[in-house]
């Protein structure tokens, strides 16, 4: 039996008939009774139910859950060995998980009255698959009906510059234990301006993947197309349900994996076949997105410097060019150079501060396009 798909919604007593609830080493088990085991949340990202629908299944960077709760403190349900965590309470970050594996992790000793709750996944993990199972309150409290949906919605999409790859390091040589544990999506370019914005978002970034070649020739026969249509990145043939998201705004950064290294010798790509094969899977990729969110959503077409090669630029161009000769006026293209960038983050990626430039400029951008919130 297939999972069902949830997104961009409120999670209800009626989706989630009973949490079946964890505890931490040492913590307190939660009360026992219905209150504690339904937690209204307000997701934006690719999640689906599990099949007993007492968890959220998930694979992307940056997926997000927000509540609300009486009382002082919480308890966040999670059930995941691969990737790490932001808790925020009221808008500060109370605490970071690595890996916190199968749990409950409590925030306690707060001000009595209400607060939020947001828990964000800061890594990429998508060899594994991430289970959360709601907010749980401590005795005497109580969860209380979540925030809203934003009226507001942006899809971000592409690879590590995209998911924040290692941008809180404070060196460019890492181990893949240092990217993991220096990666928050959270704090990458694209966070930064959708909450700027007062958006909800996704960000659906693979790191290595491109359009039609992935980095350094790897894993040839796939590209980020392969894994797009999923929520679960591991689970072949899953494939997610947008329901009630429709992005007002998708920004699209695909091609430094494609065009950033040499080609390999017995690679199936001469330079000129790579850069035909990349503009015609563009095209279909963005043919793919306006049939989805349909014809009033804006796609940028996002491109940046690519040591010694002006490829990828000069293809997105191209894409977005033809794109707008066949009629629809409502794809862009937005480049942003590497003046002002530091890259000092894992393996010469844009660090937090690069980001934050990153996200100004996007922001300056967006504002002059005709955008319908």
């Amino acid at each position: 039996m297939r999972p069902s798909r949830l997104t961009g919604t409120l999670l209800t007593a009626a989706l989630l008939p009973a949490l079946l609830l964890s505890t931490s080493a040492g913590a307190a088990p939660p009360p026992a009774g219905p209150a504690a085991a339904l937690s209204p949340v307000h997701t934006a990202g690719r999640v689906e139910a599990n099949a007993d629908a007492d968890a959220l299944r998930y694979s992307w960077p940056g997926v997000y859950f927000e509540g609300r709760f009486r009382g002082t403190g919480v308890g966040i349900v999670l059930d995941d060995a691969a990737a790490d965590y932001d808790v925020q309470v009221d808008g500060a970050t109370v605490a970071t998980l690595v890996m916190p594996g199968r749990t409950t992790y409590w925030v306690r000793d707060l001000t009595p009255g209400t607060h939020r709750v947001r828990l964000v996944k800061r890594s990429e993990s998508p060899w594994a698959v991430s289970e959360f199972g709601g907010f749980v309150p401590v005795a005497g409290g109580a969860i209380l009906p979540g925030p809203p949906p934003r009226h507001r919605q942006i899809e971000f999409i592409g690879d590590s510059y995209t998911a924040g790859y290692g941008n809180l390091s404070a060196s460019r040589d890492c181990t893949g234990d240092e990217v993991n544990r220096t990666t928050n999506a959270d704090l990458s370019f694209g966070a930064l301006t959708a909450r700027r914005l007062h958006a909800d978002y996704q960000l659906n970034a693979f790191s290595g993947r491109g359009m039609v070649r992935n980095y350094n020739g790897g894993e040839p026969g796939t590209s980020y197309r392969t894994y797009y249509d999923r929520a679960l990145l591991s689970v072949d043939g899953d494939v997610w349900r947008p329901g009630r998201w429709r992005p007002q705004l998708v920004v699209v950064g695909l091609g430094i994996n494609d065009f950033s290294t040499a080609i390999n010798p017995g690679e199936q790509w001469t330079p000129e076949s790579l850069i035909a094969a990349y503009r015609t899977a563009y095209l279909g990729f963005l043919d793919k997105l306006r049939a989805r969110y349909g014809p009033r959503t804006i796609i940028v077409v996002s491109a940046t410097a690519v040591s010694g090669t002006t490829a990828f630029a000069d293809t997105a161009r191209q894409v977005v060019q033809e794109s707008n000769d066949r009629g629809d006026s409502r794809v862009r293209y937005w480049y942003y150079d590497s003046a002002g960038l530091d890259y000092g983050g894992c393996h010469w990626h844009p660090s937090l501060r690069d980001h934050q430039v990153i996200a100004d400029r996007l922001a300056a951008y967006l504002a002059t396009l005709p955008l319908r919130w």
